[in-house]
């Protein structure tokens, strides 16, 4: 059973940095592709960065410059380094895993922003 534990989120100053982490277990992680998406209430759920089995690093436009997306294939582990954060970037932070057709999500980590 595949399972995603996210973690790091938490309140910061506008223009702050926070560094996500999601543990999975259950899977073959270094075959699966990676994302981390982000949702605010009422809103759907929007992809913020991807990364392939081998390394390869996709971003929305609205993240490129400022967030970092890269994994830890030993340990298991996705990371999102997030830099100059606004307060645009408030939302719940969630790890997605894909596994063939299938996609797992995590429970959330919640990110707020101050301005």
């Amino acid at each position: 059973q595949v399972q995603l534990v996210e973690s790091g989120g938490g309140l910061v100053q506008a223009g702050g940095s926070l560094t996500l982490s999601c543990a999975a277990s259950g899977t073959i992680f270094r075959f699966s592709p990676m994302g981390w998406y982000r949702q605010t209430p009422g809103k759907q759920r929007d992809l913020v960065a991807t990364i392939t089995i081998r390394g390869t690093t996709d971003y929305a436009d609205s993240v490129k410059g400022r967030f970092t997306i890269s994994r830890d294939n030993a340990k298991k582990v996705v990371y999102l380094q997030m830099n100059s954060l606004k307060s645009d970037d408030t939302a719940v932070y969630y790890c997605a895993l894909d596994q063939g057709q299938r996609r797992f999500w995590g429970q959330g980590t919640q990110v707020t922003v101050s301005s």
